[in-house]
């Protein structure tokens, strides 16, 4: 394996930004030391044709003014918190507001916005970044090292996050996959498989309150691998609302893959290995909003990516009804997701 360092351009604040090339036999994966950003994976079809299967931009100042977070680090919390607030050890923690009324993905700037330094290890890059107490609302020091190792076919993203007190954490990556290749369709047509039984409700700020769903007799469904778009537009509350997919399932745990994506024209295969509860589904229902044209020529547009956020529950720490996991010194933040990519 290979690992080769570009510079990929310099940030308004005039901090430069490295792109690390991960390269074996088998894959070609980009990664950057702004957010951890994936910002391509080369892969071949079942014909040989070595295509990129995620979205992405050519120019970091597109990443800086557009990106709805293609590839990065999520965190220090992924996805919503109700109100923009939470309460731990009797203190209230009050957090920016940039999804209305609530906190989106560890706020304004969060990881995904950091410069992260950056080792070089076996098989792969070791990423560090410290987020200082009270950095974006959240209580804690918190020493963040995320590894990205490449083996054959087998992508590894495993998570650290060591804090000097209490603290909430829940961190994801948030690749769009797109495994027809160079952006040449969208997401409609990819076979999924999600091993669970229940989702959560959302309100209709993809909230979640605790009460979840049967999702045997339901569009969401994908205990039976099915296409993504079969039942997307469905007559059902919870897809008009949210435009689509944007739930988090909870996966069962009772078997050891729990998720896949299939593409049968090029017949590329993903399959995610994960230690978290749920995968958060995300077929880009907002995507052509502002993002622009993308790495592949394309402009973005609803459906033309989708996401496999593995993490914690969103919201728990507002919700009695899911275990809140409080992460210490003693206690940090641990978690590891395999992607692998076959085609067949």
């Amino acid at each position: 394996m290979k690992i080769l360092k570009t510079k990929f351009g310099t940030l308004k604040t005039g901090e430069e930004v490295f792109k690390y090339i991960l390269k074996n036999d088998k894959l070609e994966i980009g990664i950057l030391n702004y957010g951890g950003i994936i910002t391509e994976i080369f892969m071949s079809n079942k014909d040989g044709k070595k295509e990129n299967i995620v979205l992405g931009y050519n120019k970091i100042i597109d990443y800086e003014e557009k990106s709805p977070h293609f590839g990065a680090i999520t965190g220090r919390v992924a996805g919503r918190i109700e109100g923009g607030s939470f309460k731990l050890g009797g203190v209230r923690y009050n957090l920016a507001k940039n999804n209305g009324e609530n906190n989106l993905h560890g706020g304004i700037k969060g990881l995904d916005k950091r410069i992260w330094n950056v080792s070089e290890i076996k098989n792969g890059v070791e990423l560090f970044y410290t987020s200082p107490h009270m950095e974006e609302g959240f209580p804690a020091r918190v020493e963040f090292n995320v590894r990205y190792t490449l083996s054959d076919d087998t992508l590894e993203i495993s998570y650290l996050g060591t804090p000097d007190r209490d603290t909430i954490l829940n961190i994801t990556n948030h690749t769009y996959f797109n495994l027809s290749g160079n952006c040449q369709d969208n997401i409609l047509n990819h076979e999924l498989y999600i091993y669970a039984d229940r989702i959560p409700f959302l309100d209709e700020n993809s909230i979640p309150h605790g009460k979840t769903f049967d999702l045997t007799e339901t569009p969401f469904n994908f205990k039976t691998p099915k296409k993504i778009g079969k039942d997307i537009d469905s007559n059902n509350l919870q897809l008009r609302s949210a435009k689509g997919y944007d739930h988090p399932f909870i996966l069962k745990k009772e078997k050891e893959l729990e998720i896949y994506l299939f593409h049968e024209k090029t017949g590329r295969k993903l399959d995610v290995y994960t230690d978290q509860k749920s995968v958060v589904l995300y077929t880009g229902n907002h995507l052509g909003d502002n993002e622009g044209k993308l790495s592949c020529g394309v402009m973005a547009k609803p459906r033309l990516g989708v996401c496999l956020e593995t993490q914690d529950l969103p919201n728990h720490i507002n919700v009695d009804k899911f275990k809140t996991t409080i992460y210490t010194p003693n206690h940090p933040y641990k978690s590891v997701t395999r992607y692998v990519f076959t085609n067949n």
